[in-house]
């Protein structure tokens, strides 16, 4: 019985962090720059977009990263892609570092129903994707 519980116990233990860094539990979080927060591998990406976007003019694309503890992690050496997917068409981006996040600059309109992909190459050569909903209402 003693070692039924210490099993259950240690699979429980093990499980918990899956479940404490799913999409409904970020989104739950406030994220440090006011963005959209996802997990995605030793990471946690941050996507800011402009919620005041019309589309008329170009609009800042930020990503900000950190590790799960919350502490920031410098982009140098980070590359990647931002694209968007909104009702209005396809938007593709290119990253680049910019002080402690990476930056581009697009032309999109802030619409619920858009969608995101941020792809990033790390120094190693490791690469990371996240999906995320940036103007989904919380």
């Amino acid at each position: 019985m003693k070692r039924l519980v210490l099993t259950l116990a240690a699979a429980l233990a093990a499980a918990t962090p899956a479940l404490a860094h799913d999409d409904a539990t970020l989104d739950a979080m406030q994220a440090p720059h006011g963005g959209q927060l996802r997990m995605a591998g030793a990471y946690h990406i941050e996507l800011v977009l402009a919620r005041d976007a019309r589309g008329g003019k170009p609009a800042p694309v930020k990503v900000y990263l950190s590790d799960h503890g919350g502490g920031k992690i410098a982009p140098a050496g980070v590359s990647g892609s931002v694209v968007l997917l909104a009702p209005a068409g396809k938007v593709t981006v290119t990253l680049a570092p910019a002080g402690d996040r990476l930056e581009a600059m697009a032309l999109y309109t802030a619409d619920p129903a858009t969608k995101a992909l941020v792809s990033l190459r790390f120094a190693d050569g490791k690469t990371e994707t996240a999906r995320f909903e940036p103007f989904k209402p919380r």
